[in-house]
């Protein structure tokens, strides 16, 4: 898969662009470029009529004839838009020799930049790009997003923009001007610019900037759950918080798709626990940076994979903010339990087969010798074990000692909710044998109980479960 294009907007006033083609694809590129306050040369033995009065106005400038390199000379941007491929890719050509970005329409191979569907309000300008692979995908999410804003927003960034150069010199702290602005917009200014209350609006707007105190932001932590790695699995509370957030405390599994929606200019900090680490050792860093950075003033996120409060040690961090005097909220997640189980088809509960889960980790302080294996080994209830590859061996036979049907059906679900999820099934028996035979990798969740067994007909994301493999017959 080819790098995604980087996205930027051009200021392109009082520059010189070049336009290659006189039809109707060039005069469209050209009245876009003429919007954006570009200095416009069209090249082409002829224009059509449109390009052609724009020529008589001096709006643009008429290169007439065929492409030759000299047209190139001091030209910022390159548009080709005959309907000559190889005049097209010539013009690319001189122009990337020279170090011109161009766009060759409906060419993405051999252009240098794309031109994305945009949608606009005013000087607020939203892009869409699929990277010249997919153009009608792009115009379609254009199209559904024109429906979705509303044209007060053009409205609302001229008043912004209009008294920023204020705004700044009155809030010089970038956390106290962010918390003016989300005041702002979360307020009812917006509302006066929808009912076209102009003056209102920028009179509200100037109050409420003398009023708002260009005091320090107070720190604060947020707890919050990432869930187990599909992004649309994170609450709304949780994307806000994650686009507010200046530091973001992240563990090692939390995914690259739910790091991409937080604030692209918070500072991300890995603080995962390795596996065979110091954990009380890395909790301590943990515990010191949220406490460093809450007293700057910044508002940290301590990001965890699932449920802050399900084996994610989110009981001892509150502790801790609590006996520093730090404020702090919590955030739910989708703990990895409850996602694992509905993207490989299994219900922890049951009529039939299961009336209660438990939530099981061998990894607890103390958690080997304190699990109760009789408990754990009753019918008709649902493990669900938390970093389910470790200690397999043991925990099979723990079980089956005390009386847990080896015929108990399990699912061993990898990387659930995520592209790559594998789920591989089989009985309690079987288990180590079967994980080891499909070299089951972390992260990865044991569910063991009979509604397992539904893994195989109810599975509706990715590829089907594996079964069990034949074990190597027994040496004579």
């Amino acid at each position: 898969m080819s790098a995604p294009l980087f996205p930027v907007f051009l200021d392109l006033r009082d520059r010189p662009v070049l336009v290659i083609g006189g039809g109707a694809v060039a005069r469209r590129k050209a009245q876009a470029l003429l919007a954006a306050g570009a200095r416009v040369r069209v090249g082409a033995p002829a224009l059509e009529p449109e390009l052609a009065a724009l020529a008589a106005q001096q709006r643009i400038e008429h290169l007439p004839g065929r492409f030759v390199p000299d047209w190139l000379d001091g030209i910022r941007l390159v548009v080709a838009a005959t309907d000559d491929a190889a005049v097209n890719r010539a013009a690319a050509a001189a122009a990337d020799a020279r170090g011109i970005w161009t766009n060759v329409v409906d060419d993405a191979q051999a252009s240098t930049f794309q031109v994305p569907a945009r949608v606009e309000r005013g000087p607020l300008q939203i892009a869409i790009s699929s990277g010249g692979t997919a153009p009608m995908l792009a115009r379609h999410l254009r199209e559904r997003l024109e429906t979705l804003l509303d044209d007060s927003l053009g409205a609302l960034a001229t008043l912004l923009a209009r008294h920023r150069a204020r705004i700044r010199a009155r809030l010089p702290d970038l956390a106290a001007r962010r918390g003016f602005f989300e005041r702002v917009l979360e307020g009812t200014i917006p509302g006066l610019l929808r009912r076209g209350e102009h003056a209102g609006a920028e009179r509200l707007l100037l109050a409420t900037l003398d009023a708002h105190a260009p005091q320090r932001a107070q720190g604060r932590v947020a707890l919050v759950g990432a869930g187990p790695g599909d992004p649309g699995l994170l609450t709304l509370r949780a994307l806000r918080v994650l686009n507010q957030a200046d530091v973001i405390l992240h563990d090692r599994l939390v995914s690259e798709a739910v790091l991409a929606l937080a604030r692209r200019d918070a500072e991300r900090i890995a603080v995962g626990k390795a596996v065979g680490g110091d954990h009380h050792a890395t909790q301590a860093r943990i515990h010191a940076l949220m406490l460093e950075h809450a007293r700057a003033g910044r508002r940290v996120v301590r990001l965890k994979g699932g449920d802050p409060f399900v084996f994610g040690r989110g009981g001892e961090e509150l502790e801790f903010l609590r006996a520093h005097g730090i404020p702090y909220e919590v955030v739910p997640g989708v703990t990895a339990a409850l996602a694992c189980a509905a993207y490989a088809g299994v219900p922890l509960t049951h009529r039939e087969h299961a009336h209660s889960v438990r939530l099981v980790t061998a990894h607890a302080r103390d958690a080997a010798d304190a699990l109760d294996g009789r408990t754990l080994a009753q019918e008709r209830q649902t493990l669900a074990v938390y970093m389910g590859v470790t200690g397999l061996e043991t925990l099979a036979q723990r079980l089956i000692a005390h009386g847990r049907d080896p015929a108990t059906p399990f699912a061993l679900v990898e990387n659930g909710s995520l592209p790559q999820q594998r789920v591989v099934t089989g009985t309690l028996a079987d288990l180590p044998h079967t994980a080891c035979a499909h070299a089951v990798q972390a992260p990865a969740l044991l569910i063991l109980g009979e509604v397992a067994a539904l893994a195989a007909r109810l599975h509706w994301f990715g590829a089907a479960p594996l079964g069990a493999p034949p074990r190597p017959a027994a040496a004579a």
